[in-house]
């Protein structure tokens, strides 16, 4: 039975960090990223923020704007929890988003599997081609290819439901078919029977089972990212103290978490490891570490649905005294060690409270943390003491990302033990290695420009690419080991022509405008189902620089509060560009007919420690908005709506009439934009006379799972 160590309420007076951002989970980065899981043959990898390609390196966590190409006989692998996108040889491609609820993936050339087996209503999951978006619209497998030119590509669905959207119009791709988009300016598509999966497919699907067969699931979340590596490489035990903790075998004489890898600059998360063992993602991004009965042993602590991604979970120690003490050719000593269960992590980089909680709710009381008064240099650090818990190196190893298990520093105890906590970075400014996360800048195979200068169709306008290293370096050094917040970066894009690249993209739905006729996408022959026109966008993509008002009208009572604009609506990354059937809109598949999630029934479940998701505690649930504003929920429905229809929203807020309407009903509300203005004013008028009702909640629907 696992008994669990209560931590004392953390209140500190020290100085608080001046980057925290308080109750601001729009600061916050996103709680997952991409790992590197596998690497076969020669492949490169382009950081979003470099122009520089580099090789690839298992177990780096990749993001928004990072890049990666295949070459003759490679492949790669890369995880985002329960989802794995595998790239074939001669494949370039990359992730134009990914944050908690999108993943929207660039594929310029080449063939990419993907084994989506979650996908909640909220969550948007795009594929862009230099001929069609790519959505998927339920889990399942899948695999896009495009072909050397960029002229056709090949979506094929072996489970699941796709829709590929392009020249405003947009057509389904069910299970087992395959749909082949020809051209790019007025594409043609025509819908066939899938082909029988090939030797790749195959190699695929046998990366697949690692995940199904895991028995590391019984003790951690399936959206751990890397946790289907633990069972080749370790075992699991019970502990009085602990609970369940995994034990890594076989480990060499001396072995210490965070000693054998090597140290990377990556945003906007700051300094990031990156282990050398194929298992090396999920014990140093996740958990704690803890000296037990001989052994360093991984404790994951409780389990949440989405556990959230640290860069490194140590303390770093030393001091300007300290450091100047071991030095070693004329350069400063970096020291660190890792943090142990139910001590809290608090990050360098800029985050929200909310954050702070979600981070630490797997290995921390929470409940007894207070956030606003944390202060890191004044706990009582359990592995300090451990034995060989502390790993030296010379600044320069670290700054350029040298292998640490090579190059470290063998320090007196006595010296060790009187360094003082200076948190949970190193003050040390990067370099473009460190970027690269390369000790060494040789000469990589790399894509055709022509590949990488390729233009795709996007259905989800993605936000801005990273600002350029080279345009941040130097405000890097003058706050050493601290990522730039969002207001620095905002400058430094505005006032730098290099900070603002081209991505190569263009919208699968054009904006309404011009006199001259749309493209359009045909049939290529007799037979195959007609595509469905999309209305053109009305709103541009939300980006992070675009914040709501100091005082949103929101905040008002709701008798005072004005109509809002017909272009400003509710901002949601990923919930309302989610593309959805067109009308009529397709119906939904029978429960009979949906992919069961392999492997869930076999394990029992762990109990699931609540948690706040990042970046959303601040939205009200639907129930609350539909609250606030009861006399858009009163408003009549115009007269060409059906009686049995939810009564819409005002033609200026339209996603506030789909919050209020049933799951089921996916359909947009009547085109009530078309009306006299004078009418649309007296009914506004006539609502505001009516006595609110209370509104009924909307019945949740449950997530989608394989």
């Amino acid at each position: 039975m696992r008994i669990a160590r209560v931590l004392a309420t953390v209140v500190l007076f020290g100085a608080l960090p001046a980057f925290q951002g308080g109750d601001r989970p729009e600061v916050d980065p996103p709680s997952r990223v991409g790992r590197l899981s596998y690497l076969g043959g020669s492949v490169s990898f382009r950081p979003g923020d470099a122009d520089d390609w580099a090789a690839a390196t298992v177990n780096y966590p990749l993001h928004g704007g990072d890049h990666l190409w295949t070459d003759a006989d490679a492949r790669a692998e890369i995880t985002l929890g329960s989802t794995a996108l595998r790239l074939a040889p001669y494949t370039a491609s990359g992730f134009l988003a990914l944050d908690d609820h999108t993943t929207q993936v660039r594929l310029s050339q080449g063939s990419l599997s993907v084994r989506l087996r979650n996908l909640d209503d909220e969550d948007s999951f795009e594929i862009d081609t230099p001929n069609g978006a790519v959505s998927l619209l339920r889990p399942g497998s899948y695999r896009v290819d495009v072909d050397s030119t960029g002229d056709t590509a090949t979506v094929t669905v072996r489970r699941g439901e796709a829709e590929v959207t392009a020249a405003g119009s947009a057509f389904t791709v069910k299970r087992d078919q395959a749909a082949v988009v020809s051209g790019t300016d007025s594409p043609s598509y025509d819908i066939r029977d899938a082909l029988p999966p090939n030797d790749w497919e195959e190699w695929c699907a046998s990366r697949d089972r690692r995940w199904d067969d895991s028995r590391s699931a019984r003790y951690v979340s399936r959206e751990t990212i890397g946790y289907e590596d633990l069972d080749e490489h370790g075992d699991w035990r019970d502990t009085p103290d602990y609970g369940p903790v995994w034990v890594p075998h076989p480990v060499m004489a001396g072995w210490a978490p965070y000693r054998y890898g090597h140290w990377a600059w990556v945003e906007p998360w700051g300094w990031t490891w990156i282990d050398d063992a194929s298992w090396g993602f999920a014990p140093f991004h996740y958990g704690r570490w803890v000296y037990w009965d001989g052994s360093w042993v991984w404790v994951p602590g409780h389990v949440v649905a989405r556990p959230v991604y640290a860069p490194a979970l140590v303390v770093f120690v030393g001091g300007r005294n300290w450091s100047l003490a071991i030095t070693s050719g004329g350069v400063a000593g970096v020291a660190w060690f890792p943090l142990a269960p139910e001590e809290p992590y608090v990050p360098a980089y800029h985050v929200s409270n909310t954050y702070i909680r979600n981070v630490n709710v797997t290995n921390v009381n929470v409940t007894n943390i207070n956030v606003t008064n944390i202060n890191v240099t004044n706990i009582n650090y359990r592995n300090r003491a451990a034995p060989g818990a502390v790993t030296v190196v010379s600044q320069q190893t670290f700054v350029q990302s040298r292998p640490v298990g090579r190059s470290v520093l063998v320090v007196p105890r006595e010296r060790i033990e009187q360094a003082t906590v200076i948190g949970t970075t190193a003050a040390v400014a990067p370099g473009r290695r460190s970027v690269l996360a390369q000790p060494e800048i040789v000469t990589v195979r790399r894509p055709p420009a022509v590949v990488t200068t390729r233009t795709v169709v996007v259905r989800r306008t993605p936000p801005p690419p990273p600002v350029p290293f080279a345009a941040r370096q130097q405000a890097l050094r003058a706050q050493p080991g601290r990522p730039l917040d969002a207001a620095a970066l905002a400058s430094l894009r505005a006032r730098t022509p290099a900070a603002r690249p081209n991505v190569f993209v263009r919208p699968a739905v054009p904006a309404a405008a011009g006199a001259g006729p749309a493209p359009t996408l045909r049939p290529a022959r007799e037979g195959v189902p007609p595509a469905r026109a999309v209305p053109p966008p009305t709103v541009a993509a939300p980006q992070l620089e675009k914040r709501p008002p100091a005082v949103p009208a929101a905040d008002r009572p709701a008798a005072d509060r004005p109509a809002p604009p017909a272009a400003a609506p509710e901002q949601h990354p990923g919930r309302a560009e989610r593309p959805k059937p067109a009308t009529p809109p397709t119906p939904p598949t029978p429960p009979a007919e949906r992919p069961e999630r392999p492997g869930r029934a076999e394990h029992p479940a762990p109990t699931v420690a609540p948690a706040e998701r990042p970046g959303r505690a601040e939205h009200p649930a639907p129930a609350a908005r539909a609250a606030e504003r009861p006399v858009k929920a009163e408003r009549p429905a115009p007269a060409a709506t059906p009686a049995p229809a939810p009564t819409p929203a005002p033609a200026a807020r339209p996603e506030a009439a789909e919050r209020l309407q049933p799951q089921g009903e996916r359909r947009p509300p009547p085109a009530a934009k078309q009306r006299p203005e004078k009418d649309r004013k007296a009914e506004k008028d006539t609502a505001k006379e009516k006595k609110p009702k209370e509104d009924k909640p909307k019945e949740d629907k449950p997530d989608r799972h394989e």
